[in-house]
């Protein structure tokens, strides 16, 4: 399967027989920077929030899912668990889904705005995880040291930062190092491109990667 980060918390994956997924597409004047154009079959929405909820802006007249529940669409299995976006039980900003996909063999968890702090009951949920999207930037989610206590118990073969600071978000977000500076730098892995490729036999279960994808360009 093949992964892209759109930037902020979105990315499209995309499974060999051609179905496509986006997740969390953003408005510009929210993040700082475009959306670029994608088209998808189907778009998961962890919240309501203009910086995760632009659907509008995905071509292709996709199925969203934005609801808690379990899906099967174009051979995609979905798990979207309810979360809150707090550490006050959405007395804040309300609820998040945690959506956990099954794409060639491969277990991906986007986290969206997850902003509780980690839990036995939602890891057993969600576990096994191949590739984990996390945010990591605070302030309107869950922290470095939130994100790492997650990776430790989920332990992913890969984990993808996401929702940080780069250098044109406009968004009062750390930056992605405070969350790598919690990893050992052989366990760093810095791609070249804003896509990947993961087969199911890529995974040994033996250390996670942190993998650090550019942001496609528009």
């Amino acid at each position: 399967m093949k992964l892209t980060w759109l930037g902020h918390s979105s990315f499209r994956l995309e499974e060999s027989t051609g179905t496509a997924v986006v997740t969390d597409p953003y408005h510009s004047s929210d993040v700082g920077y475009a959306m670029p154009a994608v088209a998808a079959d189907i778009v998961t929405v962890s919240h309501a929030h203009d910086d995760h909820n632009n659907v509008e802006e995905v071509s292709g007249s996709p199925k969203v899912l934005d609801s808690a529940g379990a899906y099967e669409i174009g051979g995609v299995h979905f798990l979207a668990a309810h979360t809150y976006h707090d550490g006050e039980k959405g007395a804040r900003r309300g609820d998040n889904l945690v959506f956990r996909y099954r794409m060639d063999g491969v277990d991906l968890c986007h986290m969206g705005d997850i902003g509780e702090e980690c839990n036995a009951i939602l890891v057993d949920t969600l576990m096994p995880v191949n590739v984990l999207m996390i945010p990591v930037g605070g302030t309107y989610t869950i922290d470095a040291k939130q994100a790492k206590e997650y990776v430790d118990s989920l332990m992913p073969d890969i984990v993808i930062p996401m929702h940080y600071k780069t250098k044109d978000c406009d968004m009062d977000i750390d930056k992605v190092h405070e969350f790598l500076d919690l990893f050992e730098d052989e366990n760093i892995v810095y791609a070249e491109s804003a896509t990947v490729e993961f087969d199911r036999a890529d995974f040994d279960g033996e250390e996670t990667k942190v993998l650090v994808l550019e942001k496609l360009s528009k």
